[in-house]
């Protein structure tokens, strides 16, 4: 740390590597902080000259965590490149599939990730962690966690043919179906996946949702931003993972935009700042206002407590109790509290839970009809609701097939503007005269938490101007040379 400067690095229980820059004044208080992500992956540039068909099986490479949202936006963007629609029985599949990925995806973030600042009961840094949730809840508890999880990415794999990187999705819809006996496999996943819902919900409530420490943050105004939100939704206005209409509403809660999903890469621009390879999108009907909110200011968000704001409700009956719950909680919508951002996750847990069930119960899913014919390669944009939000791809295919240009725009990226600002809201609350022991530096981290940010995910353009350097240490510790980028 240099005299005005606190560096935390590497940041924490998070997709991807970052680190955040803390700027202090002569008085030992926060001036600015940023988050810098220092990785780079350019899934865009090398996907040109592919082969449309083989993108799913490329694009979800681009992140571990999320390698299903991916997998079926680029899918999405070759229906759509091939003026196709999945037949029911491909499409009922998809949706069974993606919502036991967000389930699982969501039981990540709330025991492994963001969960230890609430669930473990010692705040010691070794304590911060699932081994630390189970110790706080026991045994039993975890490995519930784990074995429910792990039938999520069962139902994934029957489906998908592989538990982390599907292969199914193909334009127009699946190369593969189920069986009865997987149809069956399915049916009782659904049953403990709902069964389990319920135990979180309740467990929530009771060491999180309804403490002092939880309302202290949630509560507090100082972690409000009164930005733009950006969710799909259903034809019925309800939060929709896979497909729907993209409604974006303004910092009051009014409808600013709704739209059809190909016109999604005409709805933004993006920033680049020379501290990062992560862009700055913004609403191109606001404008570009830097790191501000408010009505001008084209800064917005995507996620979980997005997609409950732009939504009018959840599409199944235990979700839309609790989110009913929530909107009393917080006078109604637009909610801005950052930290809600964990509540609203909890919400789209329990209708993921609900989706798996419902969906797997439906007979259409053992059809045959697998597959919609082709027209002639063009053009085609892909929208899904990842875990962490709005994730967009966008094709151009030549007449044999192969990607002329791509384009993704990706939930992370999109919140980054809002992630700076709150990760400079937490440094402003968290440290004093330059004080900043171990408690007080996961305190400004836990301002990026909420939103569950995936980094590999979000850095794939390159603007050339930030230094990358490595350093090699021996066994010892000691520091024996360093190479920079001039020296490469």
């Amino acid at each position: 740390m240099s005299e005005n400067k606190i560096s935390i690095d590497p940041i924490t229980r998070l997709e991807g590597h970052g680190k955040i820059e803390i700027f202090l004044g002569d008085d030992g208080k926060p001036k600015d902080a940023v988050l810098q992500v220092p990785e780079l992956r350019g899934f865009e540039e090398f996907s040109r000259g592919r082969k449309g068909e083989d993108m799913p099986r490329i694009t979800e490479r681009i992140c571990g965590v999320c390698p299903e949202a991916h997998h079926f936006a680029s899918t999405k963007a070759l229906d759509a490149a091939y003026s196709t629609q999945p037949t029911d029985t491909a499409l009922k599949l998809r949706e069974l599939l993606y919502n036991s990925y967000i389930f699982a995806d969501h039981l990540l973030h709330l025991f492994y990730l963001g969960g230890p600042d609430f669930l473990a009961k010692n705040a010691k840094k070794e304590d911060r962690n699932i081994v630390g949730v189970i110790n706080s809840l026991g045994e039993g508890l975890g490995k519930k966690v784990i074995k429910t999880r792990r039938l999520a990415h069962e139902a994934i794999e029957i489906i998908g043919g592989h538990q982390v990187h599907p292969i199914t999705g193909i334009p127009g819809g699946l190369s593969k179906g189920i069986t009865d006996d997987e149809k069956e496999k399915l049916v009782s996943i659904g049953e403990s996946s709902f069964e389990f819902a319920r135990k979180v919900l309740e467990l929530f409530h009771e060491k999180v949702i309804d403490t002092k420490r939880f309302g202290s943050l949630v509560n507090n105004p100082e972690f409000s931003l009164d930005t733009y939100y950006m969710g799909l939704v259903d034809e019925e206005g309800k939060v929709s993972f896979y497909d729907g209409d993209i409604r974006v509403v303004d910092p009051l809660g009014n409808e600013f935009i709704n739209t059809d999903t190909s016109n999604a890469l005409d709805l933004l621009e993006e920033r680049v700042k020379p501290w990062t390879y992560v862009k700055f999108p913004y609403l191109k009907k606001v404008g570009w206002s830097e790191f501000n909110t408010g009505k001008e200011s084209g800064v917005f968000r995507v996620g979980p407590l997005a997609r409950l704001n732009v939504a009018e409700g959840m599409k199944t009956d235990l979700a839309q109790e609790e989110y009913e719950k929530y909107l009393d909680h917080f006078d109604g919508k637009p909610v801005h509290q950052t930290y809600a951002y964990h509540w609203a996750r909890l919400i789209e847990l329990v209708q993921a839970a609900e989706s798996i069930q419902e969906l797997a119960e439906k007979d259409a899913t053992t059809g045959d009809d697998l597959r919609a014919p082709l027209d002639e390669p063009g053009e085609g944009v892909g929208v899904i609701e990842a875990a962490r939000g709005t994730l967009i791809h966008g094709y151009q295919l030549d007449r044999d097939g192969l990607v002329k240009n791509a384009n993704m725009i990706v939930p992370t990226t999109s919140n980054s503007a809002a992630l700076s600002i709150s990760i400079k809201q937490s440094a402003m609350e968290a440290i004093d005269d330059g004080k900043n022991d171990e408690q007080v530096l996961n305190q400004v981290e836990m301002g990026f938490r909420p939103y569950d940010p995936c980094l590999a995910c979000a850095t794939h353009s390159v603007d050339g101007g930030l230094d990358i350097g490595v350093s090699i240490y021996d066994e010892q510790g000691k520091l024996i040379r360093e190479i920079k980028r001039e020296d490469s």
